[in-house]
């Protein structure tokens, strides 16, 4: 294939976000540089796009696929030494839909049009193993000899002669991650990395609390293998009968996947055949942080309250020492992009927050940071509050708020209690009350018999960390089928803005358990919304020192020899943290706490006959709560 000039992509741009942008920075001379508003820093000078696509050889000979996009005038790239962005990607660099088009990443991510406009280059590679790209992951996932073609990558753009020697990164989910591994290789010419809803502890993700994410490790794993070993990558031009691309795929036939191994790996130290060394010691990306913090890079985190990994982000922003900003917005896995995640976020909103706004804020902050560090303007981004957070409720135009540092100075760590009914909104197993009051009673409990048909649906933040939509089932049905808490209609506003914490305690007819906590918001007309969730086994319930900056939160060491059974008729503590999460609950709306013992379309919970009795007591000398970050009001 010849250079091509892809006139269309930039005729496309009028039709979407991308040329709004521009024509906003275009016309408006005055300098603005704030969160979401850029103007009058940098200016757009290319409407044209040039892409050319070739092979890049790393140290170990394997060779990488890697598409070049330029900015093009008259039908040529524009001969000017300019910084370059970069993704590693993990699904393929060209993708084919399901009617049979292909789309490059500069037509799957909205700033990029914007990019090359603004005068920067854009780089993508297949990663080894996979596309097109050489190579095979006979190891699985994160290994290190990704990080060390991300460097080799890295170099070769600093060296072009259309480079001006500085790098950035852009991404989200792999593609995040692939860049923690890239900036744990400190490479000179990497000065900025984007890295968005990307992972932080591997084993937490796969086991968190020590149950197993059975339906996402299945579903990613499919998906993983169908591109690894089935879909031939998109050729490079000198390609031309594909012969390149089809032995690619040969050597791909080596790769392990995650739905292979990870079955038999249900502890934080296990091994197996499939891999003879503790997988989550040595792929898990926490190995990566002195990597990371021996480096310049700069970093710029993007979190969403309904992600995949928004603790992950937390953790990230605790235990780095570079240069970084972490923006935890109300997204989903898709950062916005699909109507699932508007419809959940709506009930909770005071201003329109639509995709269209959410792809603009993106747009907006990648350009912002990547003018400052790739490009030497100084717009004054990294003098801004380095935590950005969103309270889902907030007034219009409040919902946005700064601060200097993670969990937020001013957060009260506030006590209620689960507590006796009957609350009068919902037909529960109890319909229990929730309050600041602490119990008096010498003996209370509530008992339940583990209903193994709960379950959040197959539409969950899980899903959409492969590209489901999100849309949770109607959970008064499953309220039922639960222990509930809910306080009485609030007096006043509550700001909820960081990580809850359970604790349960608990006995059992049974050795062991799973205990799965949801926190909801109740509508005055009683309609619950979904809004955060935490989860443990009983015998993972040890707490351990973390082996990093764990902002207090309850570490679980989950080794095997860690296990403890549940003692017969004696009651034990339960400490379980929930994902964080931001949002204001108005006068008149409720809180509830929901407690289940199986999660049936996103867990694997053993299943026992008869389904054992659980009890949670709500007594002194045995109070259970959750324990908030509320915020005081402004």
């Amino acid at each position: 294939m010849k250079q091509t000039l892809i006139r269309r992509w930039a005729r496309l741009l009028g039709l979407g976000l991308g040329l709004l942008a521009l024509l906003a920075l275009a016309q408006s001379p005055a300098k603005v540089s704030a969160l979401g508003q850029y103007s009058g820093y940098s200016a757009p000078q290319y409407q044209d796009i040039a892409r050319v696509s070739q092979y890049v050889t790393v140290r170990d000979g394997t060779r990488l696929a890697v598409d070049l996009f330029f900015p093009a005038t008259g039908g040529q790239p524009v001969q000017q030494q300019m910084p370059a962005v970069f993704i590693l990607e993990r699904y393929h660099k060209v993708r084919r839909s399901q009617d049979g088009r292909f789309f490059t990443e500069v037509q799957m991510w909205d700033f990029l049009p914007l990019l090359l406009a603004h005068g920067y280059t854009v780089v993508a590679a297949d990663s080894r193993g996979t596309g097109a790209s050489f190579g095979s992951r006979p190891q699985g996932d994160l290994g290190d000899a990704e990080a060390q073609d991300a460097a080799d990558l890295i170099a070769w753009i600093a060296a072009q002669p259309w480079s001006n020697g500085r790098v950035g990164m852009f991404g989200g989910s792999y593609t995040g991650i692939t860049q923690w591994l890239a900036a744990s290789q400190a490479p000179p010419a990497l000065k900025a990395v984007v890295p968005q809803v990307a992972m932080f502890d591997l084993y937490s993700f796969i086991y968190p609390g020590g149950v197993y994410n059975y339906d996402f490790a299945q579903q990613w794993g499919q998906l993983t293998t169908l591109l690894d070993k089935q879909v031939p990558g998109a050729p490079v031009d000198a390609d031309k009968d594909m012969s390149q691309s089809l032995a690619a795929l040969r050597e791909h036939q080596a790769n392990q996947s995650v739905k292979d191994v990870t079955p038999d790996l249900p502890f934080r130290d296990s091994t197996s055949s499939l891999v003879p060394v503790p997988m989550y010691s040595t792929v898990s990306l926490t190995r990566l942080l002195p990597g990371v913090n021996r480096s310049s890079v700069a970093v710029y985190s993007m979190a969403g309250w309904y992600d995949l990994w928004p603790k992950d982000h937390a953790l990230w922003f605790a235990n780095l020492t570079v240069p970084q900003r972490v923006l935890f917005t109300p997204f989903s896995h898709q950062m916005g992009n699909n109507l699932g995640w508007y419809g959940l976020v709506a009930p909770l909103m005071d201003e329109r927050f639509t995709v269209r706004e959410a792809r603009a804020l993106i747009v907006t902050e990648h350009l912002r940071f990547y003018d400052y560090h790739l490009k030497g303007i100084d717009n004054g981004i990294m003098r801004e509050d380095p935590v950005w957070y969103y309270v889902m409720g907030a007034p219009e135009g409040q919902g946005w708020r700064s601060a200097k540092t993670w969990p937020l100075p001013e957060e009260v760590r506030t006590r209620f209690y689960l507590g006796a009914g009957k609350s009068g909104s919902i037909a529960s197993v109890n319909d229990g009350g929730l309050s600041t009051a602490a119990p008096t009673a010498a003996q209370a409990r509530d008992d339940y018999a583990v209903d193994y048909g709960t379950s959040l649906g197959k539409q969950t933040r899980w899903q959409n960390g492969v590209g489901t939509d999100l849309k949770y089932p109607d959970l008064t049905e499953q309220g039922r089928r639960s222990l509930t808490y809910t306080t009485l209609p609030l007096r006043q506003d509550l700001q909820i803005t960081g990580h809850p914490v359970a604790h349960l305690w608990v006995t059992s007819t049974a050795a062991d358990g799973d205990f799965f906590v949801y926190l909801e918001a109740v509508s005055e007309q009683g309609e619950p919304t979904y809004l955060t969730e935490g989860v443990l086994r009983a015998s993972h319930r040890a707490l351990s020192s973390a082996p990093y900056n764990n902002l207090g939160l309850p570490y679980h060491r989950s080794f095997q020899a860690d296990l403890q059974p549940l003692p017969k008729g004696q009651p034990v503590e339960l400490v379980i943290d929930l994902h964080p999460t931001g949002v204001l609950l108005k006068a008149g709306q409720r809180l509830r706490v929901r407690v289940s013992g199986a999660d049936a379309d996103n867990f694997r919970t053993p299943r026992l006959e008869p389904a054992p009795t659980v009890s949670l007591f709500r007594e002194q000398g045995h109070a259970s709560y959750v324990e908030l970050p509320l915020i005081p009001a402004r």
